[in-house]
C-alpha cells in the first residue's frame, strides 16, 4: 500500500484542527490513517448535526407560555410564512411552514393539544375545531387558509370557568368512553346546533325545499349529521341524547348509572 495514501494531506490536517483542535497535536506527533480520519470526521459531523437538532427540541420541551411558543421558529423551517388569526377569541401570528395543517399548528406551535389526531386523513373527526363558525377537519385545513379568520377548540368553549352547555351535556350522558374522539364530537355538535338554528337541510331532512327558521333534531338528522364524527368505543346513543338535551334545554332521561 502507498505510505502517502495513508496519510492525511495538509488540507484534512487543517479540516481536522478546525473541529477538533485540541486532538491536531496527537495526531501530528502519532499519525493517523486516513480511513480512521474519515470515520472521525463523520462522528463529528452527526454530533453537531444531532446538537443543533436536540437543542431545538429541548427549546421545544420547556415549560413556556403558550404566547411565548407561538414566537419560537423550529430549527430547520422551509417556506415560513407567518399567519395571524384568532385562536379561542385571543390573536395569534405564528411562524409557520406554508404546508403545515391547522391541527399541527394548534398541537405544535400553540400548544392546544385538545384536537387530536386520530387519522390524519380526514375520515375519523378527532381533529374537528370551529372556524368563523363552522366545524372543519384540522388535519385538512392548511394553516395559512386561516388567515384573518376565529379558530375555536375544545380549550375554547368553556366561559368564565363555566362548561359550554354541550360539554355539561356529554358529561352528564357519559357520551364518551376512552375520550379521545370527545374534543372532536364536541366542537361538532356546537356547530351542529348553529347549523340547526339557521335552517340548514341535512341528507335526512324531509323537504329540503322548505326555507325553515330551525331544524329540530331527531335522533335520524343527529346521526346523520354527526356521521363525520367515528367513536369507536361505540358512544353513539349517548352523544345522540346529549345533543338533544343540549338543543331543546330539556331534561333528557338519564341512560346510565353508576356500578353498585
Amino acid at each position: 500500500m502507498n505510505e502517502n495514501k495513508t496519510k492525511l494531506t495538509e488540507e484534512e490536517k487543517k479540516l481536522f484542527g478546525d473541529l477538533m483542535p485540541e486532538e491536531l497535536d496527537e495526531i501530528i506527533s502519532s499519525g493517523l490513517n486516513r480511513r480512521h480520519f474519515m470515520k472521525l470526521m463523520g462522528l463529528a459531523s452527526a454530533g453537531l448535526l444531532a446538537s443543533h437538532l436536540i437543542g431545538a427540541e429541548q427549546l421545544f420541551a420547556r415549560s413556556a407560555e403558550i404566547g411565548d411558543i407561538a414566537d419560537l421558529a423550529p430549527a430547520a423551517i422551509e417556506n415560513g410564512i407567518n399567519v395571524s388569526f384568532k385562536v379561542n377569541n385571543t390573536a395569534k401570528k405564528v411562524l409557520i411552514d406554508s404546508r403545515a395543517t391547522l391541527l399541527d399548528t394548534l398541537r405544535e406551535r400553540l400548544d392546544l393539544t385538545g384536537s387530536k389526531k386520530g387519522c390524519d386523513h380526514g375520515q375519523c373527526g378527532a381533529c374537528t375545531v370551529i372556524v368563523d363558525g363552522k366545524r372543519v377537519l384540522s388535519c385538512l385545513t392548511l394553516a395559512a387558509t386561516c388567515e384573518g379568520k376565529s379558530v375555536i377548540t375544545i380549550e375554547g368553549l368553556a366561559k368564565d370557568n363555566e362548561l359550554n352547555p354541550m360539554q355539561a351535556a356529554f358529561l352528564k350522558h357519559d357520551g364518551f368512553q376512552c375520550g379521545f374522539c370527545t374534543p372532536g364530537q364536541i366542537c361538532s355538535a356546537v356547530a351542529l346546533m348553529k347549523e340547526a338554528k339557521e335552517g340548514q337541510a341535512s341528507f335526512v331532512t324531509a323537504d329540503v325545499r322548505q326555507n325553515q327558521q330551525s331544524v329540530i333534531l331527531s335522533d335520524e338528522e343527529i346521526a346523520e349529521r354527526m356521521s363525520g364524527n367515528i367513536c369507536r368505543c361505540g358512544a353513539y346513543p349517548n352523544i345522540v341524547a346529549a345533543i338533544k338535551e343540549a338543543q331543546t334545554g330539556k331534561n333528557v332521561e338519564q341512560t346510565w348509572l353508576f356500578a353498585g
